[in-house]
């Protein structure tokens, strides 16, 4: 574990720094939606890699011949229209979207791989997980909003982290009875928005077991306050920023994963 201990960011400010679980956190990129997209997300993630991320992060969904590929959202925009991925068969498919096994034939086994799976591909990413066994281990993480549902992965998925993806607002019963929940279920994380973490709540979590991740934020100033609060996985489209603030932040930790 790395601190607490005092720690200057990038704007010389001094922030106490919370220990993590995963020292230091995973930097998890995303590939850049809306206006930025400007590239093919395979080549903004190898570029996001030889730039020192550490986790990849995405969406998988399943064609309707059961091929997953990597997407931000169900449909795609194909000329004037969108269609559903379901909807489509693979070879209907654009060449720039990230097949699930692609991205297992050139990402590096020691890179963390974080997928908001669809109900509909848990089947397809299983299948693969199971023919790419180094990934499972540790290092393959499968999110979901239904905990209970992820739970019930664990059989088909033994090595793989599995992660419930909420708000805390959405949590009624409370933190600590949901953390209790989750560990019981066998689950190893939560994955919450940026927003809503704060060392206390990583504290919590922990108390369980559980490991603390903050779903996508585009500011330094936040990843560095993320680092800083405890959490064991930071994520964003920005890939230097991302990078500066693990290691400013998270400097002289090792993951012992």
């Amino acid at each position: 574990m790395c601190g607490p201990g005092p720690v200057a960011g990038q704007d010389g400010v001094v922030a106490h720094v919370y220990p993590s679980l995963l020292s230091p956190p995973v930097a998890f990129a995303r590939p850049p939606t809306g206006p930025d997209r400007g590239e093919p997300p395979a080549r903004h993630w190898k570029q996001a890699i030889a730039a020192g991320a550490t986790g990849l992060a995405g969406e998988v969904h399943v064609s309707a011949d059961g091929e997953a590929v990597i997407h931000d959202g169900p449909a795609l925009r194909l000329g004037l229209r969108r269609r559903p991925i379901a909807a489509l068969a693979s070879t209907e498919l654009p060449s720039w979207l990230i097949r699930l096994e692609q991205l297992y034939g050139w990402c590096p086994a020691e890179v963390h791989v974080a997928l908001d799976v669809a109900e509909e591909a848990v089947d397809a990413v299983a299948t693969l997980a199971r023919r790419h066994p180094t990934r499972a281990a540790g290092r393959l993480w499968l999110c979901s909003s239904n905990w209970r549902q992820v739970a019930t992965w664990r059989q088909a998925l033994p090595g793989a982290r599995l992660v419930q993806v909420s708000r805390l607002r959405a949590i009624p019963e409370g933190p600590e009875r949901r953390a209790a929940s989750l560990a019981a279920a066998g689950l190893d994380a939560i994955r919450l928005h940026e927003s809503d973490w704060n060392a206390g709540l990583t504290t919590l979590f922990h108390r369980f077991g559980l490991l603390a991740i903050a779903g996508s934020t585009r500011h330094r100033h936040r990843l560095e306050a993320l680092v800083a609060a405890g959490t064991d996985g930071v994520t964003s489209d920005q890939v230097a920023e991302l990078v500066d603030a693990v290691a400013t932040v998270g400097a002289g930790s090792r993951d012992p994963s």
